[in-house]
């Protein structure tokens, strides 16, 4: 059975990105939440963010609330910060698979990628 899942890493320290509130969103003619977490001290969610029936395919959103979670760890930000809410939109067109969808970030940058 497929399912979504994801981890963060803070790319300005090297470490896991702990403590971060994570929001996935189902896009199929509305905005609608269909799932919420917070990533452990590894930066990964403890259980998958969608699987079983919940996981089909179509047009989602993950938010990750990494503002709050530099704020948190002491990095002083200007305000508003450059990265704040990071919103990635993606496709599931197959959900029988594992998606994988990491999140590398920084005050200053982000980038994902469709891991394993």
């Amino acid at each position: 059975m497929g399912r979504l899942t994801t981890h963060v890493l803070d790319t300005a320290t090297g470490r896991p990105g702990a403590g971060i509130a994570v929001r996935v969103f189902r896009l199929d003619g509305e905005r609608r939440e269909v799932a919420r977490a917070v990533t452990n001290h590894d930066g990964r969610c403890d259980a998958p963010l969608l699987n079983g029936t919940a996981f089909e395919a179509g047009r989602y959103e993950i938010v990750f609330a990494a503002g709050n979670y530099f704020r948190a760890s002491g990095q002083v930000l200007p305000e508003p910060p450059f990265v704040d809410e990071v919103v990635l939109r993606f496709g599931i067109a197959s959900p029988e698979q594992h998606y994988h969808v990491p999140l590398l970030v920084s005050p200053w940058s982000y980038s994902t990628y469709r891991g394993s």
